[in-house]
């Protein structure tokens, strides 16, 4: 446990020395030929966005951005976490919750000086975090505004909150600016993940990701008032049929992880989207489909549940 008032966040390290504008120059680099998310598609985002599935060029496109109250418990707080909802995504998930933001792209594009502005914004407003929402396509969009509000003040955790589906190069780029990763785990095989986020070989680099995520920033810390201030937290949302493969991923974590995890099991799951074409995404999850993943997660030894998973349990089983 970390007390609030001597906690730093990692990036104004990088800030003193200089690191962190040169991580801006790095990634700015990788536009022109972009690898900053794991599907890998080369396309000169300086120049176009065609061939891009993120649809994303030199600026990126924010849809929102305020105090958030509906986080886990550790980032929302009293005071709600301060999130920035960006559009677009490199995921096509059939069934996604925000696909209006994720793929009609809604929202408008913003530079540096804005984002930077954001932040402080929310800074302001008593946010206990920074929180990017579908980063991975806009990385080094987030380290340019983070320079300039860090220089301008910025003294808040930042939170990465990814589908996943993330680059070691991006991920170099962040190390040391991250405080607190917070990828999803989406699937345990991956030919379930190309058929329904029509991505390829989701499993391998999802995990290769989260281990680095690990490895830079270790297990969830928290404050004396229960804040995240530093480390890894998980989400997995259970879906129906076991579509998500939710043995697969909870053994992944205890055994190649830590059984210490922060683990949000999610059983929010309902149909939206392109759901309905694709039975048996055209339904909620059961109650029992719910306890077998929460049992599952007792296994394999993980034991640090989000309170609302620890509620369910209490409630189902």
């Amino acid at each position: 446990m970390i007390a609030a008032s001597t906690f730093q966040p990692a990036y104004l390290r990088l800030l003193r020395s200089g690191e962190l504008g040169e991580r801006v120059r790095s990634a700015d680099r990788h536009l022109a030929a972009c690898d900053l998310c794991a599907r890998y598609c080369r396309v000169d985002r300086h120049e176009t966005i065609k061939g891009a599935v993120c649809r994303t060029g030199e600026r990126a496109v924010v849809n929102s951005f305020g105090p958030h109250h509906g986080e886990e418990r550790p980032l929302s707080g009293w005071r709600g976490s301060g999130t920035i909802f960006f559009s677009w995504c490199s995921l096509r998930c059939v069934f996604c919750q925000n696909w209006e933001i994720s793929q009609k792209g809604i929202g408008r594009e913003v530079g540096p000086e804005e984002l930077a502005a954001m932040m402080l914004e929310l800074q302001a407003a008593g946010c206990h975090n920074i929180n990017f929402v579908s980063p991975s396509h806009v990385v080094a969009q987030i380290l340019a505004g983070v320079l300039l509000a860090a220089a301008a003040g910025l003294r808040l955790p930042l939170v990465y909150n990814t589908g996943g589906y993330d680059s070691p190069e991006a991920l170099a780029l962040l190390d040391g600016v991250v405080d607190i990763y917070m990828p999803d785990m989406k699937y345990g095989d991956s030919e379930m993940a190309h058929r329904y986020s029509h991505v390829r070989e989701y499993v391998a680099a999802n995990r290769a990701a989260v281990r680095e995520m690990h490895r830079q920033v270790g297990d969830l810390v928290l404050d004396k008032r229960g804040l995240a201030l530093r480390g890894l937290l998980v989400r997995h949302l259970v879906l129906p049929d076991d579509i998500a493969g939710t043995d697969d991923v909870l053994a992944f974590i205890a055994g190649e992880l830590s059984t210490d995890t922060y683990l949000n099991l999610m059983d929010q799951y309902h149909p939206d989207h392109r759901a309905w074409e694709n039975p048996p995404l055209d339904r909620r999850i059961t109650r029992a489909e719910y306890a077998r993943a929460v049992a599952s997660a007792h296994r394999h030894g993980l034991r640090r549940l989000d309170p609302g998973s620890r509620l369910v349990l209490r409630v189902m089983v």
